[in-house]
Order: C-alpha cells, then sequence, then structure tokens
C-alpha cells in the first residue's frame, strides 16, 4: 500500500516549537552553567526551611471554633494550656510531701519564665481531673505563647531543663505544642531517611530502564534541580504565609517522580531520533516539537490538579499547593530547557556506559541483534504491549466491563468512612509526647482533649450566666458543665463554659452537641470550640468548597484534553477513566487506616477514622498523575492517528509505543512514593503509600485495559467533534502530531501484533 506520512505541524505551532529549539539548543553551555549558579543559589535560599515550617493547619481559619480559641488564648490563657508537664512520683504517690514540694518548684521555675503563662497543676488546685487514677501521676498544664514557629522555638529552650528526673519525680512533656515539636522533627529525619531510600533505588531502576549510566543519571539530575528549587520557593513563601512541613514530603516525591517521568519521555525520543538517523541537533528539535509539547501540557494538567487545593481555607491543603505547582513547573522547566541543552552536547554519548552490555553478550547472535537500546528498541520492545492491545480490543466489552467492575468494587469500603482530626497518634508510640497522651487517655478521668468551650461575649449578670449554664447541663450527651470563668467588664466582658460531653471527645455524638450549643439562645454572644468543633467546622469549609476544586480540575482537564486531542469524547474518558484508578486507593485507605486492617504490618495506631483534609490531598495529587501517563499514552496515540487515521491502529500502536515507558515511570514513581510511606507519622504513611497504589493501579490496569479497550468501544466516533471545535483546535491545538486530518482516510496499516 501507499506510504502514509505524518501531517507536519502547521500555522504558528510550528514556528513556536522551532523557536524555541533554537532558543534551547543555541548556547547549551552556558545553560547548564546558569542552571548550575541558580541550583548553588536554590540550596543556600532553601536552607533550613523545615524550621520555618509549621505542623498543623488542619483548621479553617475563619470559622466560628478558630474565633473562639484566639480569644480564650488571649482571656483565659489558663483554660487552653498547649503545653503539659506529667509528673510520675512512682509507687510514692502525688500527694506525698517530698513529692508535692518538689512539683509546687517545677511549677514555680515554669511560672517564672516570659514566655509562659496561665500555670496550673494538681498540686496548685487539687482538681480531681490532673490526678491519674491510680495517684502516681498528675499533671503542671501551662501556655506558651506565640505561633507555632515561636512556641516551638520557646519548647527547644524549655524542655531540656524540665524533662528527666527531678528529685523524687521523673518529669515527661505532653500537650498540643509538644506533639506539633516531635511531629515536625520526626517528619524532617523521617523525609531524609526517604531520600536516602528512594535515590540510589530510582538510579537502580533507571539504569535497569535505560541500560546507560549516562542516560539514568539525567533523570535523577533534574529531579535534584526541581526539589532544591521548589525548597528555596517554600522558604520564601514562609515569609508571607503559613505553610506546613507535611509538604517537603509532596516536595520530595513529585521532584524525583515527575521529573524522573518528563526526562524519560525526552530522553526515549531523543534516542529514537538518533537510531531512525538524525544528528543531534535534529533529534533535539523533533523531541522539543513532540515530546516537548507532551510535556509542556503534562506539566500544566498536574500543576491544575494540585492548584485546585488554594481554594480550601486550611493552610495544610494550601501548602501541598504551594509545592506542588513549584516542583512541577520546576520539572518541566528543567526537561524543557537543562535536558535539551545536556542531550545536545551529549549526543550519541547519552548511550555511553551501558551497565547491560555484559548481559546482552551472554544472549544468543539473533536475540542481541534484534534487542537494542533499552529504551530505544521500538518493535521489540513493545511487541507484548502490542499483543496485550489487541487481545483486549477483540474482547473490549469483557475487559471493560470487569476491569471497570473490578475498581469500583475496590472501592467500595470508601463508603464507610469516617472522618476525624489529627491527634498525637499520628506518632510512634514510643514518641515521648505520644506517651504522654496515652497516659491521659488510660490513666485520668474524663476524655482529655475532648471537652468543648463555649465563649461568652458581652455584658450578662451572674443569673443570665447561671440560667445558661442550665440550659446547657439539660442537653442529652453532656456529662457536666465547669465554669463560668469571667473576664473584663460592660461590652468587653468575656465568659468561658466547659462541656464535658460522653464518649469519645470528636465522635458523632460530640459533633451533634456542637450543632445543639450552637443552636441555643442566649442573651449574649456565645461561639463554640473544642475538637469536635475544629472538626464540624473543618467538614463543612471542605463540603462547601469541594464542588469548587472538584469543578476547577474536571473543567480545565476537558479543555486541555481538548486542546490535545482535538476531541470531545476522550476528555470525558480521560476525567471518568482517571477518577475510577483512585477507587482502589480510597478503598484501601479506609480499610487499612480507619478500620486497623494491617496496622501491625505497616506500624500505626488506626483511630478509626479518617483525617478530613487527607482525602482531598490524596485525590488532587494522584489525579494530576494520573492525567500525567494519560497524557503520555494519548498523545501518542493522537500522533499516529494524525499519520494513518487509523483508530485501531493508533491506539495499538501508542500502547506499544508507551506502555514499557508508563509501566517504568510509574513504579519508579512508587519506589518514591513507598520510600515516603515509610515514615513513622500516619498521615505520611497514608499519603506515600495511598498514592503509590493509585499510580500502579492507574499504569498497569488504567492504561493497559480499560483505556484500549473503552476507545474499541467508541470507535472512530472517539475523535468526533463538531466542525468549529475541529477549526479551532486546527489552530490552537496542542498536540505532537500535526493538524487534524478532515477525515480519516481508509487506510489502515498493517501491524504485526502476534
Amino acid at each position: 500500500m501507499a506510504e502514509v506520512k505524518k501531517t507536519q505541524p502547521t500555522g504558528g505551532a510550528g514556528v513556536a516549537s522551532g523557536g524555541w529549539a533554537r532558543f534551547v539548543t543555541a548556547r547549551p553551555r552556558l545553560t547548564l552553567l546558569v542552571a548550575l549558579v541558580l541550583t548553588a543559589l536554590a540550596v543556600f535560599a532553601g536552607g533550613g526551611v523545615a524550621d520555618r515550617m509549621g505542623s498543623g493547619g488542619w483548621e479553617d481559619p475563619d470559622a466560628e471554633s478558630t474565633y473562639a480559641l484566639k480569644v480564650l488564648e488571649r482571656e483565659f490563657p489558663a483554660s487552653q494550656p498547649n503545653l503539659l508537664l506529667l509528673v510520675d512520683a512512682g509507687e510514692a504517690g502525688v500527694d506525698d510531701p517530698a513529692v508535692a514540694a518538689e512539683a509546687r518548684r517545677l511549677a514555680e521555675r515554669l511560672d517564672a519564665r516570659p514566655d509562659v503563662d496561665g500555670v496550673g497543676s494538681y498540686w496548685l488546685t487539687g482538681s480531681p481531673a490532673l490526678r491519674s487514677e491510680d495517684g502516681r501521676q498528675a499533671l503542671i498544664a501551662a501556655r506558651v505563647h506565640g505561633d507555632e514557629k515561636t512556641a516551638g522555638e520557646a519548647l527547644e529552650r524549655l524542655a531540656p531543663e524540665f524533662r528527666g528526673g527531678h528529685g523524687p519525680v521523673e518529669v515527661s512533656l505532653g500537650g498540643p505544642l509538644a506533639v506539633r515539636h516531635e511531629m515536625q522533627t520526626i517528619i524532617q529525619e523521617d523525609l531524609l531517611r526517604a531520600e536516602l531510600i528512594a535515590l540510589p533505588l530510582t538510579l537502580v531502576l533507571l539504569v535497569m530502564v535505560f541500560g546507560s549510566a549516562v542516560a539514568a543519571l539525567l533523570p535523577l539530575g533534574i529531579g535534584i534541580v526541581a526539589i532544591l528549587g521548589t525548597n528555596a520557593v517554600l522558604r520564601g513563601l514562609t515569609e508571607f504565609t503559613d505553610v506546613s512541613v507535611f509538604a517537603q514530603n509532596l516536595t520530595t516525591a513529585l521532584g524525583l517522580g515527575l521529573a524522573i517521568d518528563y526526562a524519560l519521555f525526552v530522553v526515549r525520543r531523543f534516542r529514537e531520533e538518533l537510531a531512525a538517523g538524525a544528528d543531534t541537533r535534529a533529534a533535539v528539535a523533533t523531541t522539543l516539537r513532540t515530546a516537548g509539547r507532551t510535556v509542556l501540557f503534562s506539566a500544566l494538567t498536574v500543576a491544575v490538579s494540585l492548584a485546585a487545593m488554594l481554594v480550601f481555607p486550611q493552610y495544610f491543603l494550601r501548602s501541598f499547593a504551594y509545592a506542588g505547582i513549584a516542583v512541577v513547573l520546576l520539572a518541566a522547566a528543567a526537561a524543557l530547557v537543562l535536558l535539551p541543552a545536556a542531550l545536545l552536547l551529549l549526543g550519541d554519548r547519552v548511550n555511553a556506559l551501558d551497565l547491560r552490555r555484559l548481559l546482552r553478550r551472554r544472549r544468543p547472535a539473533g536475540a542481541a541483534a534484534t534487542g537494542g537500546t533499552a529504551v530505544t528498541s521500538g518493535a521489540a520492545d513493545g511487541a507484548g504491549w502490542a499483543r496485550t492491545a489487541a487481545l483486549v480490543m477483540r474482547r473490549a466489552p469483557l475487559f471493560a466491563v470487569a476491569t471497570a467492575t473490578g475498581l469500583v468494587l475496590l472501592g467500595l469500603p470508601f463508603l464507610g468512612v469516617r472522618f476525624g482530626t489529627a491527634d498525637d497518634r499520628q506518632l510512634p508510640a514510643t514518641a515521648q509526647s505520644r506517651v504522654v497522651q496515652d497516659e491521659l487517655r488510660e490513666g485520668f478521668p474524663g476524655s482529655p482533649g475532648g471537652a468543648l468551650t463555649v465563649l461568652a461575649e458581652g455584658p450578662a449578670t451572674p443569673g443570665q450566666y447561671a440560667a445558661y449554664r442550665e440550659r446547657i447541663e439539660r442537653l442529652d450527651g453532656v456529662v457536666r458543665v465547669d465554669g463560668p470563668l469571667t473576664s473584663g467588664s460592660g461590652e468587653r466582658t468575656h465568659a468561658s463554659f466547659t462541656v464535658v460531653p460522653e464518649g469519645e471527645g470528636v465522635g458523632e455524638d460530640a459533633q451533634r452537641l456542637v450543632g445543639e450549643l450552637r443552636g441555643r439562645q442566649a442573651p449574649f454572644d456565645t461561639s463554640v470550640t473544642g475538637a469536635a468543633a475544629v472538626l464540624v467546622d473543618s467538614k463543612d469549609a471542605i463540603g462547601e468548597r469541594l464542588p469548587w476544586a472538584a469543578g476547577i480540575i474536571a473543567v480545565v482537564t476537558l479543555v486541555l484534553v481538548f486542546l490535545l486531542t482535538g476531541s470531545l469524547l476522550i476528555p470525558l474518558q480521560a476525567v471518568v477513566l482517571n477518577a475510577l484508578s483512585l477507587t482502589a486507593m480510597f478503598g484501601a485507605v479506609v480499610w487499612v487506616f480507619q478500620d486497623g486492617h494491617l496496622s501491625g504490618l505497616l506500624g500505626f495506631t488506626a483511630t478509626g477514622d479518617i483525617e478530613t483534609t487527607l482525602p482531598v490531598l490524596m485525590f488532587c495529587v494522584a489525579f494530576g498523575l494520573s492525567m500525567d501517563y494519560g497524557v503520555f499514552l494519548l498523545s501518542r496515540i493522537k500522533e499516529e492517528y494524525d499519520a494513518t487515521g487509523d483508530h485501531e491502529h493508533a491506539v495499538r500502536f501508542g500502547l506499544r509505543r508507551t506502555g514499557g515507558l508508563i509501566t517504568a515511570a510509574a513504579v519508579i514513581l512508587a519506589v518514591v512514593m513507598v520510600a515516603i510511606g515509610t515514615s513513622r507519622v500516619t498521615n505520611t504513611k497514608m499519603l506515600g503509600l495511598g498514592v503509590a497504589l493509585a499510580v500502579l493501579m492507574d499504569a498497569m490496569v488504567v492504561r493497559s485495559l480499560l483505556v484500549p479497550s473503552v476507545m474499541k468501544l467508541t470507535g472512530r466516533l472517539t475523535w468526533w467533534a463538531p466542525g468549529p471545535l475541529r477549526r479551532f483546535h486546527a489552530r490552537f491545538g496542542i498536540s505532537e502530531g500535526g493538524a487534524i486530518p478532515e477525515a480519516p482516510g481508509p487506510e489502515r496499516v498493517p501491524e504485526k501484533v502476534g
């Protein structure tokens, strides 16, 4: 049959890509030198970024509970302690005279510090709530001034003075401040360990993929540049806003993962062009025009998915948007600027130091002759994927229904999700602040940290306070009401009531009680805070903004995929199939981390709920990464379809050319995410392992089985678009090929798949 040639880019697209190629390759040595200088500056600028980050950010800063807490901290600091000293008297008991004298001395020393106020203790108040039921332990409570950073620095100064043995007692530090500080320290230690695990394993996998040690080092270098640059960006942001220390984990994961994805795609295409006989400069230009556009498009889709978290008020989520956008754009910039410059200088030497040469020497002569270099052997290396695509498309209804049904079934446990708040049980059981909180839960009366506080503002009489307290006491689920504490006078009068609920401090009954307290009429203004109130407000804030975030992701994804493909159906397929790829992740999150299956093996404490912001974070990250792989596959299918007009051949060709690449990229990213998942902090473990599962399911199930089967079922209608939109895409579309053929030709390119 007649040779089918690819359509060349038309209009401004070809000019733009040619201009970009000339710009990037004009002075490659200068480009790399400037990049080296900027990277060195980023190392300096990003130094110590973790010390300036916070470990909270789960609450809505504009919520009623947050407002009430700030006022209470100002007006009644003793009622809102953030530091607890657990004093263990052993067999002597906390009422022993020597123990009591030492405890009072400790409280006086703590109260004398300028950064501490509101010091109270069992030995000062005699409150049974501050004494353990067995009489061996009691508490000293205090409030350390300042925001997270300032209070954390104060804790670092006072901890060595108070922690440890003091005469007849042993002191341990707990409370929210100690929990946050220890969590921040553990996250930094775990991140360093994850990097030490991920980097050598990634290098080994890259060598296995490329064969060449030189080619394998290029993606790793791009990743390091992206990580260092993002740390500098985050360091700058800490001067203007709060940034969560958890965001550093995403920086490492995406910095390595996406940089490797992009570099894999670029280096593979470059090596293919060299193998086809192109000279180095032409190979770089073609690579930028094809793979370069795909990388740019992929970066935009991932960045948009992560940017959707900016609509939420919690700085925990916003921090991941800051880190994600920065690392994605830097990884793409490095892959589109630094990598082409390096490839231009290397030329054929990109295949140097082939560490698999010994293996190839041991093959039979025929196999060695056809094996080729790892990523560049087109037909031989992709034959298995072509056979897979052919098999799937022959049984398309079966594969489509079976795969979709299986993914839905894997997601069913998420229907039983229960949302909660992160607490000290995120930490390993041996962490000192966790040990203190466990002692409080198990050995002290009441529900530590579970009480609700009602803030009353405005003038009121003692009788009005008493009547209001009686109305609260009559509510179902209330164990007792303490207070009121009062401060100020006239219009600036403040009062505080402590309401102790039955059962779990953040359970359904406590959340219901929050609503009832807020609905009670009072002769003064009231606000409710406490763990259950923070959870209610957080869920409300996320529920209110979630449709906006999902809408932003969906609309921008639909638009960008249309610009890539020129089809109305493929964007809808992309959104639906990407969502299906996440079901296994969400089902596993509930089955493992909420319900506690495998908790012993994975080393965490199941609390019976999932922190409210985590599913949102995991969705945005995993959806963006799924689109990353979807773009790689669709772009190659589209390129071949533009060249031949043969739909089924284009699907087989796309999977043949990208199946191994996507799988390799997914495995490498999964290794990085699993390394993050070795963290001792439960939320970080959940993020790492959950996203690793989503990435593998997307690459090995959705892209290999569901996409080709669905595209077979939709047939040539897959590429349909009305005339005006086709003309719009021909002018403004972002694709590796050229213009869309007005009518797909009847010819089919024969392809041996078996």
